[in-house]
């Protein structure tokens, strides 16, 4: 949890820091967007081929390794003389991330009950969560008040800290069977895997197509200062977290009910906030329930593709990972061309909304052709 705390402050503490970014690089805050999309296509696109290579690795050595690059990149980032370095250290950061979380979500199962898997795999993302609700806020005061540089120095002492705890406390556990790379990309091939797919990458990605420029979009109708802007950043955490840890409780058996219930509230609440972000009290709440909405989402997700992917046990997590953050990537990337084609705030959150309410239909439509007997099998040997 320590270790996805860290890395998820690293991809989302830049969505607090945008402002200063552009002020300090002479770049426009439209362009720092990139920060996050590039990040976010750096996690889809290597994560799953690093994992592909690393496959035969035992997983605590390869732990570490993929720690000490994160320490590294921090470093670059931290001393970083212009936006096109910075961003170079995020492809590096971008690189060990989704590795990182598969490995971490993979070990978690293992070492649980059948009937807490899912529980296990909430426990994981809670250190992302736990980034979002302190880590971001945190970052935004600190790079606001004093220097963004400082965020990324407090990144590699975080860094240091879960790598010696890494080498210190991860169980050393030994695969009783040869990875096969050809029997773990079946993944492909599985319905109920690929429909989870769909609904993350043309619904998922909805989410941050608003969340991208959501400080900005705060600081510009609210007039909210640092102090405010941490503040709202933080209901957005508060309510990351108590989604997350309400969704672990879900049976597995009832996941895509539930996942269905939570693409059409996340949808209204992007409405909600459309239209409530110029009244400063109505923002906080808003932020709170998009935070839970967000995070009460996607543990579902990661544990539907995770638990029906029983032909990919070492590639599901990196697979669910990288899918996460290529919809990251989509969403970030179409904000900032509406945002650069002079669309408002207010309409590219209305059109994020439309787009988790696709999610919402494929999610209807996995509840139709999905084998639930994968999950049910699952809840009865627990």
């Amino acid at each position: 949890m320590i270790g996805t705390f860290s890395v998820g402050m690293t991809e989302y503490v830049v969505t607090g820091l945008l402002t200063q970014f552009a002020n300090d690089l002479d770049v426009d805050v439209s362009t720092t967007g990139l920060l996050l999309s590039v990040y976010a296509i750096s996690v889809a696109v290597f994560g799953p081929i690093l994992r592909m290579v690393t496959l035969k690795f035992s997983p605590k050595p390869l732990l570490v390794g993929l720690m000490a690059l994160f320490v590294i990149s921090n470093i670059i980032a931290a001393t970083a003389p212009s936006f096109e370095v910075l961003l170079l250290s995020r492809l590096l950061s971008a690189a060990m991330h989704a590795p990182f979380f598969g490995l971490c979500m993979a070990i978690a199962v293992n070492i649980s009950a059948p009937h807490k898997r899912t529980g296990a795999i909430a426990a994981v993302q809670g250190g992302l969560t736990i980034a979002i609700m302190l880590g971001v806020p945190f970052g935004s005061f600190l790079g606001g008040m004093l220097d963004w540089r400082l965020v990324f120095w407090f990144m590699v002492i975080l860094g240091i800290i879960t790598l010696t705890a890494l080498v210190i406390v991860t169980p050393n556990q030994e695969t009783t069977d040869v990875p096969k790379l050809k029997k773990e990309l079946k993944i492909f091939r599985n319905k109920n895997v690929l429909m989870v797919i769909f609904i993350i990458v043309f619904g998922f990605s909805g989410v941050f197509t608003a969340y991208t420029f959501m400080e900005p979009m705060i600081r510009e109708f609210t007039g909210f200062g640092v102090t405010g802007i941490t503040a709202t950043l933080f209901c957005f955490g508060v309510g990351s977290v108590i989604g997350n840890f309400a969704s672990g409780k879900i049976q597995e058996a009832r996941l895509t009910e539930y996942l269905m219930l939570a693409l059409a509230s996340l949808a209204v609440v992007l409405l909600i906030f459309a239209f409530t972000v110029q009244f400063a009290a109505l923002a906080l709440i808003a932020s709170f329930l998009f935070g839970a909405g967000t995070f009460g989402t996607s543990p579902i997700l990661n544990s539907k593709i995770i638990l029906a992917a029983t032909e990919a046990p070492l590639l599901s997590g990196t697979i669910a990972a990288s899918v996460f953050n290529l919809a990251n990537f989509i969403g970030a990337t179409l904000g900032t061309v509406l945002l650069k084609n002079g669309f408002s705030y207010v309409m590219i959150t209305v059109i994020a909304a439309g787009i988790i309410g696709l999610g919402f239909i494929l999610a209807i439509v996995t509840h139709l052709v999905e084998d639930k007997e994968v999950f049910r099998v699952v809840r009865s040997d627990s």
